[in-house]
């Protein structure tokens, strides 16, 4: 099982009682090089992590973990999008017998507070990983296969500095889904990067970390 990237929040977090983030006091090294570059912003949305595995032969599914288990409802419409012998075959033409991992968030009704987003469950796409090249495709790629699958991919809302993207979550702003408010951004460099440790440089900024 292959589990999504684990996104650091950008600011380091008060360690003597407030727990309050330290603004200006960036967790990685990196990030806090590239803060004043273009980071491509996308909406973080409240739902629960999934991955939509093509292993060359056949469709199945995985939750956040192992343990994770994936609500019925959602399941089922999961397999509405991605089951089936046509589904199938699209996932033969665009990949053939390469191993891919959708990733994606479940989310809607009777998931986080997704009643707000819409009145059914549905999944949304951000991410895709080829585990044999260790590969996350490009946002032009992700953008391609949601349009395959007739998906939406997670929406972009801000290209700018890290900065720019901090004073956009502290505006409040409302989800560009549904009547929901914004949980917050999820930022990486315009041009992917690795940090000295090998990790993907990915950050999240959240609404709540600066109420």
């Amino acid at each position: 099982m292959k589990e999504y990237t684990k996104i650091e929040t950008v600011f380091e977090r008060d360690m003597e009682g407030t727990k309050k983030l330290i603004e200006g006091k960036y967790r990685n090294e990196t990030v806090a090089y590239l803060k004043d570059n273009e980071w491509i912003c996308t909406e973080k949305i409240d739902g629960t992590n999934i991955g939509v595995i093509w292993d060359g032969h056949k469709v199945s599914y995985q939750g956040r973990t192992e343990r994770a288990q994936v609500p019925t409802h959602l399941m089922n419409r999961l397999i509405e999008l991605f089951g089936g012998s046509i589904n199938e075959e699209l996932f033969e033409q665009k990949f053939g017998e390469m191993q891919v991992i959708l990733f994606g968030e479940g989310y809607g009704a009777k998931i986080q507070n997704g009643g707000k987003y819409r009145s059914d469950v549905s999944f949304i796409l951000f991410d895709v990983y080829l585990p044999e090249q260790n590969l996350w495709l490009k946002r032009d790629a992700i953008e391609d296969i949601a349009k395959a699958f007739g998906i939406e991919a997670v929406p972009i809302v801000l290209k700018g500095t890290l900065q720019q993207a901090v004073d956009y979550v502290k505006s409040k702003p409302k989800s560009t889904i549904g009547e929901a408010d914004m949980e917050g951004l999820v930022c990486r460099p315009a041009i992917d990067l690795l940090d000295r440790m090998g990790k993907r440089v990915i950050v999240k900024v959240k609404v709540a970390d600066f109420a």
